[in-house]
């Protein structure tokens, strides 16, 4: 059983990146070795102390995002004035209320600071405290795995291309057995897909830096701009300084912290509850929206439900938010519907009873009102 700091490391994500990260520089070394050794030359010396460096550098910023934290809210945060507390949501489970930009993370258990999103890969949330060193982390995995993928394609081609080199004179140091072959070429995938997926994380990162938008105030600010009428004035975003000062809230040359994650610079006409006051307004219409269903179908939370249809499983909910399981006789209210999934929270008999909210198949519920103001037990049979 893993405890302390390294329950935190205990986790699929972490150690898959970990074994990721040893396959690719494990190789990328050997391939290196034969291709341009560090000692027998300028060339390969400089090519084995460039990929050493962004391997360390990418291993550092990877343990730094996922054991210094984003930062957490205090439990049983209030703010300085007792008024305030109108423009701000309360988080039952924390106790306290949550501060401008803080959201509750049902992962970790705790209100964010700045929370962007819970990162499976460092088994933590980004935010306010490892922005700087998550995005690192990001680059210089890409740089690490964009020479290895080089170098081990170079290496591999030189192995296949081995005759054409002896009968032209040339001499060919790259030597393969059965298993480094295999191993390389798993390498050479590994690095290419890091660089691909890790490469659009980080160009949306730095994206949400130079705007200082987190990818939840991205929905918010999206939603915000939507629900106005033409006529009305636009909503001003309140965090956007310009990229030079939204730069140099994340970076900077000591690596720590700008502020205390709570109190933010905003633009001129804004206050610290502008983000809030609206994020408040758009759960409210939220609440005006939703709907009752009645459970008909038995469903297990599986995310890809093959007994309630190919379309089911074909039409997933782009979102890493969890599926519920149904009972029949249920009661479910939903707040977001796709074409054949939906996103509600049950109702519980006890109102006290922890809030199971997730994405369920749409197949297994019939809408309260669309059969009058109650559905009735042979509805229910005929769904089952």
């Amino acid at each position: 059983m893993c405890i302390g700091p390294l329950k935190r490391l205990c986790h699929w994500g972490p150690l898959t990146a970990l074994g990721i990260i040893k396959i690719i520089s494990f190789m990328m070394v050997h391939c290196s070795n034969m291709l341009l050794p560090p000692t027998g030359s300028f060339l390969g010396f400089l090519n084995m102390i460039t990929f050493l460096l962004c391997s360390g550098l990418t291993i550092y910023n990877f343990l730094s995002s996922m054991f210094e934290g984003p930062g957490y809210l205090p439990l049983k945060w209030l703010p300085e004035y007792a008024a305030d507390e109108a423009f701000l949501q309360f988080c039952k489970i924390c106790e306290g209320f949550k501060a401008p930009r803080s959201h509750h993370c049902r992962k970790c258990g705790r209100c964010v600071l700045k929370m962007d999103h819970h990162c499976p890969w460092i088994n933590n949330c980004v935010g306010h405290a490892n922005h700087a060193h998550f995005t690192l982390f990001l680059f210089f995995s890409v740089c690490g795995c964009t020479q290895a993928a080089i170098i081990m394609s170079i290496s591999l081609y030189r192995a296949f291309n081995k005759i054409w080199y002896s009968n032209y004179g040339y001499e060919n140091p790259v030597q393969f057995t059965v298993s480094t072959l295999a191993l390389t070429v798993f390498a050479i995938g590994l690095a290419i897909g890091v660089v691909l997926s890790v490469g659009a994380l980080f160009f949306f990162q730095i994206r949400a830096i130079l705007r200082n938008r987190t990818g939840i105030e991205d929905w918010i600010l999206a939603k915000a701009i939507l629900r106005r009428e033409p006529n009305e004035p636009p909503f001003v975003y309140p965090y956007n300084l310009g990229w030079k000062e939204n730069f140099k809230q994340v970076f900077n040359f000591n690596f720590e912290t700008v502020g205390d994650g709570i109190t933010w610079p905003v633009v001129k006409g804004c206050n610290q509850y502008t983000l809030t006051i609206e994020q408040k307004e758009q759960k409210q219409e939220k609440r005006l929206r939703t709907r009752p269903y009645l459970v008909c179908k038995k469903y297990s939370g599986w995310w890809f439900p093959i007994v309630h249809g190919w379309r089911v499983c074909l039409s997933p909910p782009l979102s890493d938010e969890p599926r519920i399981p149904l009972n029949p006789s249920e009661t479910i209210n939903v707040t977001r519907w796709r074409r054949y999934w939906l996103f509600g929270e049950k109702v519980p008999d006890d109102p006290n009873a922890k809030r199971l909210r997730g994405w369920f198949p749409r197949c297994c519920v019939i809408e309260i009102g669309g059969y009058g103001d109650t559905v009735s037990n042979n509805d229910v049979k005929k769904n089952q």
